[in-house]
């Protein structure tokens, strides 16, 4: 994710994209001629150009329809090595149709949607309040208008980690009343009067509040976890897993997953007849996090983490999102996605 969707790293400029940790993750990945893998967030296609780029071929999803566009150049360009695919990252199983060799997955919001004032991601420049990265269902501006101030505080504070959630929830009520939220320098400059902001501060009050509302509109915790137990339905063995994040809550969610699927379930020393649940992954790699170089070539990577782990032979285990300790939140998913 971007560090503050309300200014650029670079100075106030876009950034532009690039890969990050992109040597990196295709060590950790080792795919070559002959093999498959999936690219769970094309994106720019940054993952997807390299890839290719030492033989492997690709199945590339990205539930934003502009970059599945913008990457049709490229998949003509391939042939046939390449193929794109519209559609949410949780279903990167159903979206492959056969076992595959390897899955990277580049969690959180692109450059070039930050970049687009019309995409409603970032308050540098004023623009409707939306980012939905698929184009389609709830908007940002549905969120603040209609959802409880109990509903918005908790999604302020628990995927923004808002200190003021409770004070900004009730402002919106109170607000909204009078006149909707309709704009994304609308509900920055809200925010900001609320709140205040120190002029030493280069973070903008308003970040943690749009953090949270991308978050949620996007569900894009939820799509994480499902996204992980699909890679290990999909992965053959010895096929590997390769996740760069950008936050806390998302590298979390992974970490907690590779540490759950590493390890037998079941039998303990007190039930030793319980039946032992076999690790679907061998232990995770060290996490890998950007070099020095990289940050100052790459300000998106100042956060980045990569984990990594092989598929062992064992039976995929049951979907189960309690595992990830997900908060307690209004469905923003479409019913075609449930």
């Amino acid at each position: 994710m971007m560090a503050d969707p309300g200014v650029s790293d670079a100075g106030g400029g876009p950034v532009r994209h690039i890969p990050v940790l992109l040597d990196e993750v295709l060590a950790a990945l080792q795919a070559g001629p002959g093999m498959l893998v999936v690219d769970g967030t094309f994106g720019a296609g940054g993952y997807t150009r390299a890839i290719l780029d030492v033989g492997a071929d690709v199945v590339a999803i990205d539930r934003d329809p502009n970059a599945i566009a913008d990457g049709r150049a490229l998949e003509a360009a391939s042939a046939g090595r390449l193929r794109l695919v519209h559609g949410p990252f949780s279903r990167l199983d159903e979206h492959a149709g056969q076992l595959l060799d390897a899955v990277v997955l580049d969690i959180g919001v692109s450059s070039m949607q930050i970049d687009e004032a019309e995409r409603g991601f970032s308050f540098r420049n004023d623009g409707p309040l939306d980012m939905r990265m698929a184009q389609r269902g709830v908007t940002a501006a549905d969120v603040v208008n209609t959802y409880k101030p109990g509903d918005l505080a908790r999604v302020f504070g628990f995927l923004g980690e808002e200190r003021h959630a409770g004070r900004i929830a009730r402002m919106i009520e109170k607000r909204r009343a009078a006149k909707p939220f309709a704009t994304t320098l609308d509900l920055a400059q809200a925010i900001e009067a609320l709140v205040g902001r120190n002029p030493k501060d280069r973070i903008h009050p308003a970040t943690r509040v749009f953090q949270a509302l991308r978050i949620h509109v996007n569900d894009e915790l939820g799509e994480l976890s499902r996204a992980l137990m699909a890679a290990e339905r999909a992965l053959k063995p010895g096929g590997r897993l390769a996740v760069v994040t950008f936050h806390s809550l998302e590298d979390r969610i992974v970490k907690r997953f590779l540490a759950d699927r590493s390890s037998q379930g079941g039998g303990s020393r007190h039930l030793p007849q319980a039946q032992v649940i076999p690790a679907t992954f061998e232990k995770p790699a060290q996490v890998v996090a950007a070099s020095d170089a990289e940050a100052e070539r790459n300000p998106r990577a100042r956060s980045a983490k990569l984990r990594s782990a092989v598929r062992t032979g064992a039976t995929p285990r049951r979907e189960d999102l309690s595992l990830f300790g997900l908060p307690d939140l209004p469905d923003i998913r479409q019913p075609d996605e449930r």
